[in-house]
């Protein structure tokens, strides 16, 4: 290599002294955009955040409303459910009393015509005749 100069060597070094400012300065800058950006991110997240919190308070809200609401008409359907059941108390009795009445009218309209006392008697022999048909099988089976 050649000898330089003083002159050629100042310059040398001034180029070299701007090269490292310039570099120095890029590094900076990309610094400075790299925390901007972090920042940014920082602050969208945050906002997010702070959306999010409030659409939760709003369903918070609206789902304490619905249980208090729920709790009232809970209260309405038990009061339902006691009337119904009091009102069953009473009509129990009485559709027993109506189909005892309709039991003892079919009957007494069975037994009051011929004819279907002839076919009522015809249907309790046959009926009575099958059940003995039954109860002989299942002896005969106990007895094997």
């Amino acid at each position: 290599m050649a000898t330089q100069t003083p002159t050629q060597r100042q310059a040398a070094a001034k180029r070299a002294a701007a090269t490292r400012k310039r570099n120095a300065t890029k590094r900076s800058a990309s610094a400075t955009k790299t925390s901007a950006r972090r920042t940014r991110g920082a602050a969208t997240g945050t906002a997010r955040s702070a959306r999010s919190t409030a659409r939760t308070a709003g369903t918070t809200t609206t789902y304490a409303a619905g249980t208090a609401a729920k709790a009232v008409d809970t209260a309405g359907v038990r009061l339902g459910a006691v009337a119904r059941s009091a009102q069953r108390a009473v009509l129990i009795p009485v559709g027993a009393v109506a189909q005892a009445g309709d039991t003892v009218r079919r009957t007494a309209e069975t037994y009051t015509s011929s004819a279907r006392r002839a076919r009522q008697l015809d249907q309790l022999e046959r009926r009575g005749a099958r059940a003995l048909a039954q109860s002989r099988l299942k002896v005969g089976r106990r007895s094997r």
